[in-house]
């Protein structure tokens, strides 16, 4: 199950919840990916949490993938990804806008833009799914493939044991 465009972490803990119970009712795991959608170029949601600390809020339900979708084009979530595929234990999605929306609500990125820009994080080795979000049009997803063609996805990397809390902020704690 998909849970995406979240701006509010609660939200996204909710969601989990209601899969949980699935799993009860089911007898059995149902996969779960998560994906944030920020509200500012800080790199917070609504709610205020930052990538990293909405990370290790939602980490105990060891998701598929954790990511981001819709917010910016990819040019502005450039560092945001970063941040992500340096903390997560899991797959890195995600699927930006075709730019920022123009004074009529349309998206003018073209295709080419976009998916130059997702390359670099593909060769970086920072994303394993990729897609398109608002503005983005079957031209766009096939740019996307075409340029992270033959690129390995993303090494999940296995991190350090450590207390990881977060509010507003992360907080972690060194075993």
């Amino acid at each position: 199950i998909l849970i995406e465009t979240v701006f509010d972490t609660l939200n996204a803990k909710a969601g989990i919840m209601a899969v949980k119970h699935l799993e009860q009712d089911l007898g059995r795991d149902v996969p779960i990916m998560l994906s944030m959608t920020l509200t500012d170029l800080s790199g917070r949601n609504l709610s205020g949490h930052t990538v990293e600390a909405f990370w290790h809020s939602v980490r105990h339900a060891r998701p598929v993938t954790i990511g981001l979708n819709c917010s910016f084009g990819a040019e502005q979530l450039r560092p945001h990804v970063k941040v992500l595929s340096e903390i997560a234990d899991t797959l890195i999605m995600v699927y930006p806008n075709a730019g920022l929306p123009n004074e009529l609500g349309a998206y003018d990125e073209l295709p080419e833009r976009t998916a130059s820009l997702v390359r670099e994080w593909a060769e970086a080795g920072q994303v394993n799914v990729l897609g398109g979000c608002c503005g983005s049009t079957p031209a766009h997803i096939a740019a996307i493939v075409r340029a992270v063609e033959g690129i390995a996805p993303r090494k999940v990397p296995t991190l350090d044991h450590a207390t990881r809390l977060a509010g507003l902020e992360p907080f972690t704690m060194a075993a």
